[in-house]
């Protein structure tokens, strides 16, 4: 594919007759790994080592450094960058920190990456030891560091490479809400992307470089106005929203997404594809050609043998977290799959407690978790790490958004639509109680909605907390999809479980009648 392109360029150039003076590169990205490893399943979680045997997984250390390897090879002359959010998702990163990222992206080759909200999620102090580890330059335009003695100078706003004898200069972005969405601390000041970006465009551009790369971790919308206002970028790869761009189903645009003459490419997020952007410069630095694709890292992809040794041998410490005792509970949290489909359960409102409990002060009204989600009890005792993740075992994330009482009523329907069968859609939840008639006939099932002492009015918005698979349309829960002010990258729902029974341990299960189920 790519070879087609870079011919359809070449070819381009010749007829132009300026062959001699056009410059190409292949800009190979990636965004938002979230230390995903190991393999992940079609729904962004943990797959396991039979079902990547048989060829249902995606992505993966392995995958990607066979796929950055073949991709090399076919550009002779490329740029390699992320987007930022190489940090959290899975235990790896509770485990290794940033260690285990440098080490992966050094040993693939990365020229830069930006830095990502994610990055600060462990402050300075583990953000400083990355990027002293890591083999290539760290970027960040739109924050002022000078009052951050762990930062100052070591991250730049911008720097500049030189690849087959032309130099082309990077500048990157992080989210200027970071402060509100991770742990940056107080003197970080974080600043706007549109001037952040113009500025560096101008210092880069009196040094003589005509060839601008953004490495932008501030999402699809964000990148867009960046291109729509500010002069001389010719191409932006983006990361934070963890936007898929292309011709194949889920894409959000086209690859790349051209606003005025800069190129916009993203590729998702969890290493499922790496982005291969082919472009073409003239002599004066102007793109005369942008062409591409984010390649699917599916069973297609040979996984690297020595890679996988070494993810392996990555992996086996990590059964002293699972062992990590972080609470005890008075009794069985029960979560039973009978129990946990069909009516209100313990572990049903542990889980969606916790999820509620965490982001109450952001204008949440209510949890809605899917029970097939819940894929274990807990017995009385101790709990450990790993019974949390038994548990909860798909590496979900919290996911907050506002819709009306009608979509959530839709959602009730849709979550007891299949109680006879067992469905793994039956809603558990917090700040809210409804009624249940399992006789009646489906999408007919609910009544008495109140959510706190109130009725469900459905004229009015709510905020709502699920977790991202259930926000996405997972469990036949369509009417989530086109939420408004929807955030689907929050901390992982077992994380969140873990730190709800520490605090408040010892643990009381409890059902209080939230679900009712009428006769």
């Amino acid at each position: 594919m790519s070879l087609r392109l870079l011919t359809g360029a070449a070819a381009l150039a010749l007829t132009a007759g300026t062959a001699s003076a056009d410059y190409s590169i292949t800009i190979l990205h990636t965004n938002d790994f979230h230390s995903r490893f190991e393999p992940i399943s079609k729904y962004d979680s943990t797959c396991g080592e039979e079902d990547n045997a048989a060829g249902e997984c995606f992505g993966g250390s392995p995958r990607l450094q066979t796929a950055i390897t073949e991709a090399k090879e076919r550009a002779g002359n490329y740029l390699l960058v992320d987007g930022g959010d190489q940090f959290q998702g899975t235990l790896f990163y509770t485990y290794y920190k940033g260690k285990l990222a440098a080490e992966m992206m050094n040993q693939m080759g990365y020229d830069a990456m930006t830095v990502g909200n994610h990055e600060f999620d462990d402050g300075p102090e583990v953000l400083r030891g990355f990027v002293d580890s890591v083999e290539f330059p760290v970027l960040m335009s739109n924050a002022d560091l000078t009052g951050e003695e762990l930062l100052k100078g070591e991250i730049k706003k911008s720097v500049i490479i030189e690849k087959d004898g032309e130099k082309i200069g990077l500048i990157g972005l992080t989210p200027q809400d970071t402060d509100e969405l991770s742990s940056p601390g107080k003197n970080v000041i974080f600043t706007n992307p549109v001037d952040a970006v113009q500025a560096e465009v101008d210092k880069l551009t009196e040094e003589g470089v005509n060839k601008i790369v953004v490495l932008s971790h501030s999402g699809y919308n964000v990148d867009l106005k960046v291109a729509e206002e500010t002069t001389g970028v010719d191409v932006i790869v983006g990361g934070h929203s963890n936007t898929l761009l292309g011709d194949m189903d889920g894409a959000e645009g086209p690859y790349p997404t051209m606003v005025k003459d800069t190129a916009i490419v993203s590729a998702y997020a969890y290493g499922k594809f790496l982005g291969e952007l082919n472009v073409t410069f003239d002599d004066e630095g102007n793109v005369t050609e942008a062409s591409g694709a984010p390649l699917i890292m599916d069973a297609a992809v040979t996984e690297d043998a020595a890679t996988k040794d070494r993810i392996i041998e990555a992996a086996k410490p990590l059964d002293e977290i699972r062992n990590k005792v972080i609470g005890e509970s008075t009794a069985e949290i029960v979560g039973s799959r009978d129990m946990c489909r069909a009516e209100e359960c313990p572990m049903g409102n542990l889980v969606a407690d916790a999820m509620l409990d965490r982001v109450k002060d952001q204008g949440i009204d209510l949890a809605i978790t899917n029970g097939g989600g819940l894929r274990a009890s807990i017995d009385a005792g101790d709990v450990t790490m790993g019974e949390v993740l038994t548990v909860l075992p798909f590496q979900n994330t919290l996911s907050t958004f506002q819709v009306t009482g009608a979509v959530i009523k839709e959602a009730l329907e849709n979550g007891v639509s299949q109680m006879e069968e067992g469905g793994g859609r039956f809603p558990q939840v917090s700040g809210i109680s409804f009624t249940v008639t399992p006789s009646a006939e489906v999408g007919s099932r609910i009544s008495e909605v109140m959510v706190g002492d109130a009725a469900l009015d459905e004229a009015k918005t709510y905020g709502v907390v699920s977790n991202n698979f259930v926000r996405n349309g997972g469990d036949g829960y369509s009417m989530f999809t086109t939420a408004e002010q929807a955030y689907d990258f929050g901390p992982d729902l077992a994380d969140v479980t873990a730190e709800f029974v520490a605090a408040g341990t010892p643990y009381e299960p409890y059902t209080d009648g939230r679900i009712t189920i009428a006769e």
